[in-house]
């Protein structure tokens, strides 16, 4: 059984009054302390002492994360994808054609990967195919996870799953439980239909749990499921997820144990969720549905990055207060008050968020996607290089994107201790998620490596995508 702090809070209260009233063999006459309003004194200290020890939240600690990093025979550069697509016998010449035309200007490079029945000609996509995929990506970043900690499976308490698309039972879950063996009071969720913002919200919800659940570790697994998920149809709108998204997995160790603070490599400052779903433009512009012909697919509007855009001010509209410094926030304001209230003409304040954070984890949705984060933030491509170079090296991962972009900040050693990063994270709804860190210490690059998916690639990167 853990011993936490909720055990001595309690006990800490009693030594509180007890060493306050034997403070006068110290200093004061016996007198003073037999006083009515010195002992109303003492019982209100006591009182906001004891408050203060049971509603201080304790920090999460991101301990550290891996990311899965398929085998080379799973790459598939354009050519093969071309080849997978004619050897389909499923799309007409002029939807190859507007596929090419998608994956030329997509910002993807050639050792992307793909699920081993789309290398096949035909594809050979299945349940068990699908299944294979899931437990490759799955165990794979899980057991790179645990190697690079040092944590026992059996030691994390929480495990929550994140992926949209496939949603097998048993759970995806329940599936680790029983590779790893896991106790039977092991808290497990499964998050399906959450589209690519939805290891975000994994993030919150283990940091909700971990605050019900003290001395605990809780892993988030983020993926998507490509087997299940091509789309086999001649719908323009379905046809551009087949040429962005990719395989790819990420598993995050957290942690509210004081003990771990140490050795973890961030603190979870802040953690912004916005849901715009109540709008229908918002709710259909990335719908998962049936077309003419009845070929599941998930089509894509053409407002999205409008859609996108939207979501993304209202989630900063959230998450500035929290992280701007003052300055900022007064040339947010009388911007505000210039137009509302003078009705002036002015161009919308956009706040340098690059006086808040030293890196940038903009979720590697595509190329349109980034370019217009880049210009409506005002950032450099060198804040958004993490999110090019990942689309370019793994494509479009959907939920663990974010991990990636990380590792790749990590792996060019950039990471410094007080450093915050910032993910950004979008997805079907339409939602917007933010999620700020800050680095407890800095990463060394004897250790930014290790079970890095950048480790074999980083050195050729950034690559000018034309």
């Amino acid at each position: 059984m853990f011993i936490t702090m909720a055990n001595f809070k309690l006990p800490l209260l009693l030594i509180f009054v007890l060493s306050l009233s034997q403070l006068h063999l110290l200093h004061f006459h016996h007198d003073f302390f037999s006083s009515f309003p010195v002992k109303i004194g003492l019982l209100v200290m006591s009182i906001l002492f004891y408050a203060y020890l049971t509603t201080k939240t304790k920090p999460v600690y991101l301990v550290d994360f891996s990311c899965h990093q398929p085998t080379d025979s799973c790459k598939i550069p354009s050519d093969t994808f071309f080849n997978m697509a004619k050897g389909a016998q499923l799309y007409t010449e002029e939807t190859i054609q507007f596929m090419t035309r998608i994956l030329n200007r997509s910002g993807l490079g050639n050792d992307t990967y793909a699920p081993r029945c789309m290398l096949t000609s035909p594809p050979t996509p299945s349940m068990f195919e699908a299944r294979h995929e899931a437990e490759l990506v799955i165990f794979g970043a899980l057991n790179s996870l645990f190697k690079k900690t040092g944590v026992e499976p059996r030691e994390v308490g929480i495990f929550i799953v994140n992926c949209s698309l496939f949603n097998p039972n048993p759970s995806l879950s329940s599936m680790i439980v029983n590779r790893y063996k896991l106790k039977t009071d092991v808290k497990t969720y499964n998050l399906s239909g959450m589209g690519c913002s939805a290891g975000a919200i994994s993030v919150d919800l283990a940091t909700n749990l971990l605050k019900a659940n003290p001395n605990t570790y809780a892993v988030v697994v983020s993926t998507e499921n490509m087997t299940l998920s091509m789309y086999r149809g001649n719908d323009r709108s379905m046809l551009v997820p087949n040429c962005l998204f990719r395989v790819g997995g990420a598993a995050v160790l957290l942690s509210n144990r004081s003990q771990d603070r140490v050795r973890s490599k961030y603190e979870l400052t802040h953690l912004v969720r916005t849901h715009k779903g109540a709008s229908d433009k918002h709710y259909t512009c990335a719908d998962q549905k049936e077309d003419d012909k009845g070929i599941v697919g998930v089509s894509l509007s053409k407002e999205l990055t409008v859609v996108a855009g939207d979501t993304l001010k209202t989630n900063l509209t959230a998450l500035g207060p929290l992280v701007l410094p003052l300055s900022e926030k007064v040339r947010f304001i009388l911007a505000i008050v210039k137009s509302k209230l003078f009705r002036l003409k002015v161009s919308p304040y956009v706040p340098n968020f690059k006086l808040c954070f030293e890196h940038f984890c903009i979720h590697a949705g595509g190329r349109a996607l980034l370019d217009a984060v880049e210009k409506g933030l005002g950032l450099s491509e060198f804040d958004l290089e993490p999110s090019r170079m990942t689309l370019h090296r793994f494509g479009n991962t959907s939920s663990s994107s974010l991990w990636y972009e990380l590792a790749y900040v990590e792996a060019k050693c950039r990471v410094k201790r007080g450093d915050r990063v910032w993910q950004l994270a979008f997805g079907s709804g339409f939602k917007c998620n933010s999620i700020v860190w800050r680095a407890l210490r800095t990463i060394p690059a004897s250790e930014s490596l290790v079970g890095n998916p950048w480790g074999d690639s980083v050195h050729r990167y950034p690559v000018h995508v034309a």
